[in-house]
């Protein structure tokens, strides 16, 4: 199944992304589940969020990527929202 991975950041808390960026790339990497992702932007383009579709035998494993992500353990995140998929139309 995929799941989307929304994750809004804490206001002002950009200095926590950067710190914590290169621990959220290898740990993203390495998960064997993530399909595509990548930083949502502000109005200025910097970034505020993270997108990602998870490629998850079950929710709790995109559960439990989200919870072990370097980024929400540091405090970054606001809100974070996993939501189940249907890909129809692929590249």
């Amino acid at each position: 199944m995929y799941v989307v991975l929304i994750a809004r950041d804490k206001p002002g808390h950009l200095q926590t992304r950067l710190d914590n960026r290169e621990a959220h790339l290898a740990y993203a990497r390495a998960s064997g589940i993530l399909e595509r992702g990548g930083p949502l932007l502000d109005d200025n383009g910097e970034m505020a969020g993270s997108m990602a579709v998870l490629n998850v035998p079950d929710m709790k494993t995109a559960e439990d990527f989200a919870a072990n992500d370097p980024y929400n353990k540091a405090g970054l995140f606001a809100e974070v929202t996993l939501q189940e998929w249907k890909q129809v139309i692929a590249p």
